[in-house]
């Protein structure tokens, strides 16, 4: 099985600076290529595009931040603020991934010709914190219990973000130009971290996020450890090889 390399860019187009998106190592995800350590970080704080985006103008964003040479691969984040509406987003989807060409990225052409995959990202925290960011805030419908967990970051759409970042990586890794890893119907693929939706540790249901790690100062719920101390919480993801839901914890 081919998979897209882990890239090296990332393009905020964030509008207004939140304080806690000022630079992809502030999320903790180091995106490192052999050549390069540092992320390289675009932002486009003037929303040169508008605040309401369609699917289609995401490429053009990944593309305006990428740069790579013929065959380098890489994913591009592209992050959007929690004022900046998306198509599909909260109404069927947190995030998104895909690909664009390399004259895309270089010219801007119409050539087909796929270059590198991108990962989009929204922040759910005043459109839908229920529904892209669960468990760390009360799901939008289904059921209302356990509580919401505590937050390790103490922003529920930047943790919300984080999940969204790890769904969507893990399906632009796998499956980078919709015809490698997914399940089901190519147009509606089902992916390595959406076939486990909602699952981030052992004996997760519907409602219920599994058994987790709890940070003994804070109490907030985690599976993972990333640079510099943080905390996050990472979906599972699905294991071909015993056809269930893997996790971290």
């Amino acid at each position: 099985m081919e998979e897209a390399a882990l890239g090296e860019i990332q393009y905020n187009h964030i509008c207004a600076r939140h304080p806690y998106v000022k630079n992809s190592s502030q999320l903790g995800f180091a995106l490192h290529t052999r050549k390069r350590k540092t992320p390289l970080n675009v932002t486009d704080e003037g929303c040169s595009l508008g605040k309401s985006l369609k699917l289609s103008q995401l490429p053009s964003l990944a593309a305006a931040a990428a740069r790579p040479a013929k065959g380098q691969g890489g994913v591009a984040l592209v992050l959007t603020a929690r004022d900046v509406a998306v198509e599909g987003f909260c109404m069927s989807r947190c995030g998104h991934h895909g690909s664009y060409s390399y004259d895309d990225a270089r010219s801007r052409s119409r050539s087909r010709e796929a270059a590198a995959a991108y990962a989009w990202m929204g922040n759910p925290a005043d459109q839908c914190p229920g529904q892209c960011a669960w468990p760390f805030h009360q799901p939008a419908y289904g059921p209302q219990a356990p509580p919401p967990l505590v937050l390790p970051s103490g922003d529920a759409g930047m943790d919300g973000v984080v999940i969204s970042v790890a769904s969507m990586v893990a399906g632009a890794v796998t499956n980078p130009f919709g015809d490698r890893f997914y399940q089901g119907d190519r147009a509606a693929p089902v992916e390595a971290a959406t076939a486990c939706a909602g699952v981030y540790g052992k004996g997760a249901y519907p409602g219920y996020a599994g058994r987790l790690l709890v940070d003994a100062a804070m109490g907030a719920s985690y599976n993972a450890h990333g640079a510099r101390g943080r905390k996050y919480l990472l979906p599972a993801l699905f294991d071909p090889d015993t056809s269930a839901c893997s996790t971290l914890v």
